[in-house]
This record gives structure tokens, sequence and C-alpha cells, in this order.
């Protein structure tokens, strides 16, 4: 395979039609107020959006759960020590 089949034609014409295009598309994307700096803060922001989301979420049950435990393990102790206790055998 040589480099022209690769690139879709000779090297020096795709490097001008991709200069061509990105220019296009930075007018394009400067037109809808996006910058490089704030394209990278906003992807940033997103991903860790979703970071916090799913940790959040996990924080959240975690903290229900040790709230519910300090309920529901005595209690269940209390009961499985009373079922185990001696029994009348009469």
């Amino acid at each position: 395979m040589n480099m022209r089949d690769f690139l879709g034609g000779s090297p020096l014409g795709v490097i001008i039609r991709l200069a061509i295009l990105s220019v296009l598309v930075g007018v394009l994307l400067s037109v809808f107020g996006i910058t490089p700096r704030n394209f990278f803060y906003v992807i940033d922001d997103f991903a860790r959006r979703i970071y916090d989301l799913g940790f959040g979420a996990v924080t959240w049950m975690l903290d229900y759960m040790l709230l519910g435990a300090m309920l529901v393990v005595p209690v269940w102790l209390v009961v499985r020590l009373l079922r185990a206790g001696p029994k009348d055998s009469a």
C-alpha cells in the first residue's frame, strides 16, 4: 500500500484540503462561541460530572445503608440470639 492510496490523493493535496476544511469548521465553531479552550473545558467538565454523578450515587447509597444498618443489624442480632436460646422440650 503506498502513501497515495492511504491518504486518498497526493500528500500535498490532502494537506491543503484538510487545512481549508479546518479553517471552515473553525469559523463555524467560532460563530457558536466555541473556542479550543472552552471546548476542552466543557469535555473535562462533562467527564467530571459523570464521574461525580456515579460516585455521588454510591456515596448516597452507602450513607443510607449505614444509617439503616444502625437499626437493622442490632435488631437482627437480638432476634437471632432469641431464636438460638434454650428451647422448651415439653
